[in-house]
């Protein structure tokens, strides 16, 4: 008989959200910006109260994880589809405050007129109208005195008859004890399978991805019950990756978040707000794998995750010691992806000092995210720092040209992380890549056919370009200025665009 994948329950909107505030359920997505709008929150309430379907939501039973001692602890369960559905009814219903895209708290509180029986989002009209409701949270409040407010609501709208205005009331009131359904993934389902159908599920929504699935599992990791170790890790993560692309909002950050800001963590950030270089913004999705391959030598997330859950690949079953480990080496990860030092030096003499000067030159973020990974991995085996540089720059040249970076291309880092042990062992692997991929054919056909392309959105052109600027040649027919000047200016005599 196959197993079971999931079961199906019914389960009260109340009940979800006492789950969520006891954390007995786990939603990573809480603290991260809300993408919903006013009015979908507002659309959310009056199809609960019409009675409407608002679909499901799916939830996974971490697999419980085997201590030290032999005994086991259940794993938490963790929110797969419905995030921001379930964030909206705690706005809605709980008063809850929610995140913006600028990482400021906002409250979103939706007004119920019982006269008419509508929902708008808050405004001025909706707090002063004798026949609104101005936030229907005030009255979702276990104990609330509905009698007095049937009363006074009736006194001052006489159109409606006491009995009239209660039984809007309950029904406005009843919101909270509509049932949902819920999908509940099997514990048993395995990691990548989980994976899979996370990143299927949101594919029709907001755009989510393994890495998503990676965010979710660091976050609900407690090293000791209610450290919030894991969503500590997450907001490192998240947080770096949004001040290097709006250093401005450091400071708002450190207001909204004071919890947060008073860790190591965030004192480790704190340099991206006079920060002002945009050539590498990594995204989270980066970071992660960057750290994967420098810390777990794996190129694949959902490797990354199987560990973060504390998976034993030899038995096949999850135990807390590996989990812990695992969430040491992340935490390491990040502090050595995060150090001004080295991640300014890999800026500027990696990636400038190949003659990249411009975001929109390195277009293969994958190809960067791997030389960094090498820089980082020749700090921690102990390479000559001179050395190091000549050799990444070599590394990722090769990468470009090669396409080392598409592909099975989490295979082949993987692999290629793996063979670095010892200082010496990167300069006998370029010198091999040198020697198998760069051969005449390569200069003399391959480079000249992919040069012959009639488009700038081509590594090999934006390579031609950084060459130019690393050798400070002077642009063509031009005595005073260098390629980078015309590499922008003048590009469109180079691809016209009736070509």
């Amino acid at each position: 008989m196959e197993d079971t994948k999931f079961s199906l329950n019914q389960t009260p909107i109340s009940t979800i959200l006492a789950w969520v505030e006891s954390g007995a359920i786990a939603i990573p997505e809480i603290q991260r910006p809300f993408v919903w709008m006013s009015w979908q929150v507002r659309d959310l309430m009056d199809s609960l109260y019409q009675g409407y379907p608002v679909g499901y939501i799916i939830t996974w039973q971490n697999p419980d994880v085997k201590l030290k001692d032999g005994s086991t602890s259940q794993g938490k369960r963790i929110l797969i589809d419905g995030q921001q559905r379930i964030t909206a009814l705690r706005a809605a219903i709980s008063g809850l405050d929610v995140i913006d895209k600028k990482y400021k708290k906002k409250r979103i509180a939706i007004s119920f007129n019982p006269l008419t029986e509508e929902f708008r989002t808050r405004t001025v009209s909706t707090i002063r109208g004798k026949e609104w409701i101005s936030d229907i949270a005030e009255v979702m409040v276990n104990g609330y005195d509905t009698l007095t407010f049937v009363e006074e609501y009736a006194e001052k709208n006489p159109s409606l008859t006491r009995q009239e205005v209660n039984t809007r009331l309950n029904r406005l009131i009843q919101i909270k004890n509509k049932q949902i359904g819920e999908i509940q993934l099997s514990p048993s389902l395995d990691i990548n399978i989980v994976n899979e159908i996370f990143v299927r599920i949101n594919a029709s929504g907001v755009n989510l991805s393994n890495a998503d699935f990676a965010m979710s599992k660091i976050a609900v990791y407690e090293n000791e019950p209610g450290d919030e170790m894991g969503m500590k890790l997450r907001k490192f993560i998240d947080y770096f990756a949004h001040l290097s692309v709006a250093p401005e909002q450091f400071d708002i950050i450190k207001e909204n978040d004071t919890e947060f800001a008073k860790t190591d963590y965030f004192t480790k950030i704190s340099w991206l707000k006079n920060e002002t270089d945009d050539l590498y913004d990594p995204s989270y999705n980066d970071i992660i794998r960057v750290v994967g391959l420098t810390q777990f030598a794996r190129g694949k997330l959902g490797d990354i995750v199987a560990l973060l859950s504390g998976r034993n690949f030899e038995t096949r079953q999850d135990e807390k010691e590996i989990a812990d480990e695992s969430f040491r080496k992340l935490e390491k990860g990040l502090y050595q992806f995060t150090n001004e030092n080295k991640f300014k030096h890999f800026v500027q003499n990696i990636l400038r000092g190949s003659g990249y000067d411009e975001p929109s030159m390195l277009i293969a973020r994958n190809a960067v995210n791997y030389a960094y990974a090498m820089y980082l991995r020749l700090f921690d085996i102990g390479e000559n720092h001179a050395e190091a540089n000549s050799l990444v720059r070599r590394l990722l040249t090769i990468s470009l040209l090669t396409g080392r970076h598409s592909g099975s291309f989490e295979t082949k880092f993987e692999q290629d992380i793996k063979r670095i042990q010892n200082p010496g062992d990167l300069a006998k692997f370029v010198a091999t890549l040198e020697k198998q991929e760069l051969s005449d054919i390569f200069w003399d056909s391959t480079l000249v056919d992919e040069l012959d392309k009639p488009t700038i959105n081509n590594p090999f052109w934006h390579m031609f370009v950084a060459a130019q600027n690393k050798l400070l040649k002077q642009g063509f027919l031009s005595k005073n200025n260098i390629a980078r000047d015309l590499a922008t200016d003048d590009v469109h005599h180079i691809f016209p665009k009736n070509y």
